[in-house]
């Protein structure tokens, strides 16, 4: 097994540039963000993306605009009904939008979905010469033990054993790399939701797994091999271990940015109560309203970030 102590070790930041994990690419004449369909060859990153000290992701385009028409308005950059144009227009494989210091861009669903997404994120924010950023994931999730609409912002991710580790197999060697989150941030984030008043929100461990159904413990997929007490055993278990909420991307996000130093979080909103069923069966206008949720915590916190600065 690789050496997780070597897989962790974080590069040097003394000037507060987003640094890379990779001593190849600054010797590249040429890096193509294939997935975003930009390249530093024909874009110049530094000039469309160096104010950047935000970036928050989610996993769809839609949602992920909304969220950076929502921010503009919150800092005074744009009107309600101004438009924004997708970055990555040239690719139907993600989504980007920007608004001042603020970055939105979408991952899809899933480890991988994120993980690619990821990697050239970071490699745009290297190219771009960006400093001090703050990454943040807003989504949804399925909670345990919470009421539908409370928002969780991860303490620290784990997998679905309940390890706070990432695993991954490169050149056919099992990779482990830690899921250690910033716990300044995650308490710059809570004292934020305390402000704003509007929801409940908790801090706790969020499970990260690599399917939306038997990953998960459901029993409504097309394949089950479990009953409803192996089930309620496992997330019972999970509770137990301070697990509040379960989604399929945090443990690769909090891996990577970790990894490479960058200061990253996780807020996500539980559209149900998972001890007490496996369908969602809110109304849609009421996950619309839970959806925004995360957003308007991160919006305040952005918000307040900038007005101290």
């Amino acid at each position: 097994m690789a050496s997780p102590g070597a897989e962790t070790k974080k590069p040097e930041h003394h000037s507060g540039f987003v640094q890379l994990c990779n001593p190849h690419v600054a010797a590249m004449k040429e890096d193509v963000l294939y997935h975003f369909s930009l390249s530093t060859s024909t874009h110049d990153f530094p000039a469309m993306f160096g104010d950047v000290k935000f970036v928050c992701v989610g996993g769809s385009p839609s949602r992920m605009k909304a969220f950076i028409k929502y921010v503009a308005v919150e800092l005074g950059l744009g009107q309600p009904d101004a438009d924004y144009p997708n970055i990555c227009e040239g690719t139907d494989r993600y989504a980007m939008f920007k608004v001042g210091p603020v970055l939105s861009v979408s991952h899809g669903m899933g480890i991988p979905s994120i993980a690619i997404m990821l990697h050239e994120l970071i490699k745009l924010l290297y190219h771009a010469r960006c400093s001090d950023v703050t990454i943040i994931r807003i989504g949804t999730s399925g909670g345990i033990g919470l009421e539908p609409g409370s928002v969780v912002i991860t303490g620290q991710a784990v997998d679905a054993c309940f390890k706070p580790e990432f695993e991954l197999m490169v050149l056919g060697k099992r990779v482990v790399r830690s899921t250690h989150m910033d716990e300044q941030l995650v308490q710059e984030l809570a004292r934020c939701s305390a402000d704003l008043g509007k929801f409940p929100t908790v801090v706790g461990h969020t499970m990260c797994t690599l399917d939306f159904y038997e990953g998960q413990g459901r029993l409504d997929g097309a394949l089950c091999c479990y009953t409803e007490k192996d089930k309620q055993e496992y997330l019972q278990a999970a509770y137990a271990a301070g697990i509040r909420n379960i989604e399929m991307e945090a443990s690769v996000f909090s891996a990577m940015c970790n990894a490479c130093g960058l200061r990253a979080a996780v807020v996500c909103v539980t559209l149900l109560n998972r001890l007490e069923g496996d369908q969602i069966s809110s109304p849609h206008e009421v996950l619309v309203e839970y959806q925004q949720r995360p957003q308007q915590l991160v919006g305040h916190f952005i918000k307040k970030c900038l007005a101290e600065a």
